[in-house]
């Protein structure tokens, strides 16, 4: 039987010297409360049904020593919290002694180089680990190189997020360069790196990648200020690969992958001759008349559904053009409502790619 997590938790605190935050006091004690023990502890900052005091360093190295002694925890999301360098080093001692945690979430905390460091060396022996999500978290291309490096040896990890972290064109190339070999992770978030000066070296060498890569499933290519020759190029790969089921190179609002009409007409052809390609979002790029045709034409004949792409075709005056819709995978990948799974399958479609995997 598990040993009960509150109280652990507070004799944990008093021999520390840690004060109680009740914050993690109160969700010990639901998640306690669930039948037969709920496997993911939610400490998330952003919760907005209790009364939230944000996790801290000296908070994890006290939730450590609880989680230690309850193995039944497997799923562990720490987003928006206030844990920084320091707690990365507390993060990576706990993975280095735990094998019961698969899935890490500490994406928006205020982890920078130095702490993916720590974790990145965690990760060179943790062999249980199966996703890690530091969206948010400004590693920098220092941070990403680590990550590369650590992908040559770890043989474990299939869900990495590494987007929003500050990636530089190098960190791009050295892990599309590791994943020309790497034969575990199936998925990789690489939205919004830095680039200082417009080129498309790194979309070339991701393009390159998916030609031989037999493993990868899902890539997040969002705000990495494609053009046409870019996408051209993944159009390319994508007519030789037969395992990628999910790709955006979308943005929010506003342009800044720089795809044409052109391109996404060659990104609807490829589609065409990819089976395996699923999932598809494209909103936020140049999409003109006959874009707009290519994919209401892949929706029409089936190849793509309504659920798996971020836009949906409707007519004016004749003229076929392309409105956005919001939900399914990218609805799920940032957020998870604080009370569980969403009643809408769609907005949890996110699962049916993992269970493949």
């Amino acid at each position: 039987m598990p040993v009960n997590m509150q109280q652990l938790y507070t004799e944990v605190c008093s021999e520390q010297n840690q004060p109680i935050n009740p914050f993690i006091a109160e969700i010990l004690s639901q998640t306690e409360e669930q039948e037969l023990y709920a496997s993911t502890l939610k400490l998330c900052g952003n919760n907005r049904l209790v009364q939230v005091q944000r996790v801290s360093d000296e908070d994890f190295l006290v939730l450590a020593q609880v989680l230690s002694k309850n193995s039944f925890i497997t799923n562990l999301d720490l987003r928006y919290n206030r844990v920084t360098d320091n707690g990365a080093a507390h993060i990576a001692t706990f993975l280095q002694n735990n094998s019961s945690v698969l899935c890490l979430n500490i994406m928006g905390n205020e982890i920078g180089t130095d702490g993916s460091e720590h974790i990145t060396k965690a990760l060179h022996r943790n062999t249980t680990l199966l996703s890690l999500r530091m969206t948010g978290d400004k590693i920098g291309n220092k941070g990403g190189m680590l990550f590369a490096s650590m992908l040559q040896i770890n043989s474990t990890l299939e869900e990495l997020d590494l987007g929003d972290c500050d990636l530089g064109i190098q960190s791009l190339i050295a892990l599309a360069t590791v994943l020309l070999q790497n034969k575990t992770l199936k998925s990789l978030n690489l939205n919004r790196p830095i680039f200082y000066v417009m080129q498309e070296d790194t979309t070339v060498h991701l393009s390159e990648m998916l030609r031989v890569n037999s493993t990868l499933q899902e890539l997040h290519l969002s705000k990495h200020e494609i053009t046409d020759f870019g996408v051209q190029r993944l159009c390319d790969a994508l007519h030789e690969n037969h395992t990628l089921k999910y790709l955006n190179l979308s943005w929010l609002s506003v342009v800044s992958n720089n795809i044409s009409g052109k391109g996404l007409q060659a990104l609807a052809a490829a589609i065409k001759a990819n089976n395996c390609l699923l999932y598809i979002y494209i909103w936020g790029n140049k999409i003109n008349q006959e874009a707009s045709m290519a994919f209401s034409q892949l929706l029409q004949s089936g190849r793509l559904s309504s659920s798996s792409t971020d836009v949906q075709p409707y007519v004016v005056d004749g003229r076929v053009c392309l409105a956005e819709i919001f939900h399914g995978l990218k609805k799920h990948y940032y957020w998870t409502p604080s009370y569980g799974m969403a009643d809408d399958p769609i907005c949890n479609s996110t699962f049916a790619i993992c269970n493949d995997y």
